[in-house]
Formats: C-alpha cells, sequence, structure tokens
C-alpha cells in the first residue's frame, strides 16, 4: 500500500485559510493537480497513492469526477474567503495513478470545472499522465477538443525484462503507436523513463534513450529507479531474488542520458528534466519547484497556497465521504516558517537549470560556494552573474551541494 501521510496539525473541517496567504498572491503563478488514484495493476517499485479495483472498498471510479467536481467549488470559496486575488489557472495537471483509465469525458468535465471557477489563461498548459495501454486515437482526439495541450506516457523502458522486473504491462511496441496518436491529435508529448532498474545494463539503458530519443518528443523525464519501503520491489530485494540498484551504475546511465539527449537537441532544465526548448519545459512543475500556488484535488493530493501546506486523506471511499460531507478532505496541514521556506528554496530551486540566486543563501552558504566551485559541482561563471547552478557533476551529487549551501 502507499506510504503513509506526513504527521502535522489537523486541518479544519472548513478547510479556511490565514489572510496571510494572500501576501504578494499577485506574485506567484496558481496551479491544479487532479489526482486520479485508479491503477489496472500495482506495478512493484510504486507507493503512491493508487488502487486497483479489489482496494477499493465500496468507492467507484464512476463518481470520482463529480467527487473532485465538488472539490473544486469546495476550493474556490476557501480562497476567496482568504482574500486571494483572481488569478487564471495557469497550469492544470491530471496525474495519478492513470487518470486516462477514466473516460476522456470524465476528465474533460473536471477540466471544465477548473475552467468554469478561475478560467484559464490564454496559454495554459494542460497536461494529462498516460499509459500506453490505457488510450487510443479517438481518446486522444477527445483529450485535445476537450481543452489538453499535453501527454504524458510512462514509457519506462523499452527493454521487455526491465519493463518485466518494474511489472509494467504494455507492449514497448504499443508507445511509439500512441505517440503518434498523440502528434495526430495535436498534443505536445513527454516521455517518462527509469533507470537503473536491477538487471538493467547500460546498454538496455542506451537502447531505451535511443528509442525515446526516435519518437522525438517534446520532452524527457529520466527517475533513477528508488526503492521505496512497503513496495513489492523492497520485499524482493530484502529476499536476495532481486538485486538492489547500484549507486555507480546509476550515476553512469545518468551521464548517458545527459549525453545522448544534448546531442539529440534536449536541454536540461532540471535533474532529472530536458526538454526540446524552453517552450516545452514543464511549467506545472516548475511552479511546484518555484514554490507557486498549486491546490490539489482527490485523494492523497498535497496542496500549497501562500506558505501554508496539507494534504487530503488517502482513501477514495475516506475522501468521498468527506466531500459528499461538505467538509475539507484535508488530513492535515503544515504553516511553513520563513527558515522553512528558505531552505525548501535553497533545496528546490538549485535543482533547475535557472538557478538559485546567492542573495538567498546564509553568509556561511556563501562561504561555501568557492569549495563547490573548485570542487566542480557548481558552474563557476554563473557563480559570478550571483546564480547558483549546478554541473553535470553537480547535479549527480546534489544533495552534498544543497547540504553544504545550506551550512
Amino acid at each position: 500500500m502507499p506510504s503513509a501521510l506526513p504527521i502535522a496539525d489537523p486541518a479544519p473541517p472548513d478547510g479556511l485559510l490565514p489572510a496571510s496567504v494572500a501576501v504578494a498572491a499577485g506574485e506567484r503563478g496558481f496551479g491544479v493537480y487532479l489526482h486520479v488514484p485508479f491503477c489496472r495493476v500495482r506495478c512493484g517499485y510504486c507507493d503512491f497513492n493508487t488502487y486497483t479495483a479489489d482496494e477499493l472498498r465500496g468507492a467507484k471510479r464512476a463518481d470520482y469526477a463529480s467527487q473532485a467536481m465538488a472539490e473544486v467549488a469546495f476550493a474556490s470559496a476557501v480562497l476567496a474567503h482568504a482574500g486571494l486575488p483572481d488569478r487564471p489557472v495557469s497550469t492544470v495537471f491530471f496525474g495519478g495513478g492513470t487518470p486516462t483509465l477514466l473516460p476522456a469525458s470524465d476528465l474533460a468535465a473536471m477540466l471544465g470545472a477548473v475552467r468554469d471557477t478561475w478560467g484559464l489563461a490564454p496559454d495554459a498548459e494542460i497536461t494529462t499522465e498516460s499509459n500506453p495501454d490505457s488510450v487510443d486515437a479517438d481518446y486522444l482526439l477527445a483529450l485535445k477538443a476537450a481543452g489538453f495541450t499535453r501527454v504524458s506516457f510512462g514509457m519506462q523502458s523499452a527493454v521487455p525484462h526491465v519493463l518485466a522486473t518494474l511489472d509494467r504491462t504494455h507492449d514497448p511496441k504499443r508507445v511509439p503507436v500512441v505517440v503518434r496518436w498523440a502528434r495526430d491529435a495535436g498534443l505536445d508529448v513527454s516521455l517518462d523513463l527509469i533507470y537503473n532498474t536491477p538487471g538493467e545494463s547500460i546498454d538496455d539503458w542506451r537502447t531505451s534513450l535511443e528509442s525515446a530519443i526516435a519518437m522525438e518528443p517534446d520532452h524527457v523525464s529520466a527517475y533513477s529507479l528508488i526503492v521505496e519501503e512497503g513496495t513489492k520491489l523492497a520485499r524482493q530485494v530484502r529476499r536476495g531474488e532481486i538485486a538492489a540498484p547500484d549507486d555507480d551504475l546509476a550515476a553512469e546511465q545518468y551521464e548517458l542520458a545527459d549525453r545522448m539527449l544534448a546531442e539529440a537537441g534536449y536541454g536540461w532544465y532540471e535533474v532529472s528534466n530536458w526538454a526540446r526548448d524552453d517552450a516545452h519545459r514543464s511549467r506545472h512543475n516548475l511552479g511546484y519547484w518555484r514554490g507557486h500556488d498549486w491546490w490539489g484535488i482527490g485523494p492523497g493530493a498535497h496542496s500549497h497556497v501562500g506558505g501554508v501546506r496539507w494534504w487530503n486523506v488517502k482513501h477514495p471511499a475516506a475522501y468521498a465521504d468527506r466531500i459528499l460531507a461538505g467538509v475539507s478532505p484535508a488530513a492535515g496541514r503544515e504553516t511553513l516558517d520563513d527558515e522553512t521556506r528558505r531552505v525548501e528554496q535553497v533545496l528546490l530551486e538549485t535543482r533547475i537549470r535557472d538557478g538559485l540566486p546567492t542573495a538567498r543563501l546564509t553568509p556561511e552558504g556563501r562561504t561555501a560556494v568557492a569549495g563547490l566551485i573548485a570542487d566542480g559541482l557548481v558552474n563557476a561563471e554563473a557563480a559570478l552573474r550571483g546564480q547558483i547552478v549546478l554541473t553535470l557533476r553537480g547535479r549527480l551529487l546534489a544533495d552534498a551541494a544543497v547540504r553544504a549551501l545550506l551550512g
């Protein structure tokens, strides 16, 4: 089952926010995340808040869109009560789970609720995640007609034995087909990859990269596999049935990805993300990394508005009960103090290519910059311009760089 929620303060049943969240709100973007917590099968490595049919305990997929739309209305009332200015939504992201297990009409209805409630910016980025075996050409055309601009396919690997280790069920030969359908529908395409899967050789990883690049996506994400406690994969590793991921191989695979993607015209803009150009970066994710505001809709979804962070109850049945009762579905929340917000800025903005202004560092952190440059972790030219930008070596050792910058 998915990992536990954080421990924090109780969330008030009315969901009301302090007036402080309205301070400087006009300087922050506003995004909406809609979590669709359904999957056909549970992948062995996954600890996301997702549920297969036999785990729903009375919750129904068919009811979910209306519940999410009810939370949109609840969110609108809470934000208005806090005195936040009217801000059109700049990004909408449907994640999961597998959002495209729902009918396209359900996703369209949820997006319509967001549009009718807050309005969408003229250039709004509207994304849904999708498994390659959960859509066809007509479904993708319906998404485009509803206003979606982007689809992110969970490719993970092009190598069958790697997909088998991950418990991924799609045929890798289907990925180029669905990418073509998405292109024909007029959607931008992102491909998600996972590297350092046990048993995946450097040649296997090269094959996956070559396959992804050949499809000419607009965006590529590549994440190193993490063995999360409580997952099937963690149990397999603990029993010795599968070897643990190899950190040295992970570094080699990351360097290969960065080199091959750069040669194909993709630039990194965050440690695990590359785009064909700046226009195709994931603006929704950039909002997270830059500390903007977002409301997370759905079971287990996290939200952040003006330094207040909260998260919803996890199970779809518990979520439905709260929504039907007209009370906040939040399970807990926390108000971030200035120091916590500064630390998180250092942690997150260091990861993006645009960099972290050195003005946000303490004197101890600024003192550490020279050593990080000497160690080849921070770009010297960018530092002279007042920005902390990681080198390739720095991206591989980002945690160590951040620890030094935080003093």
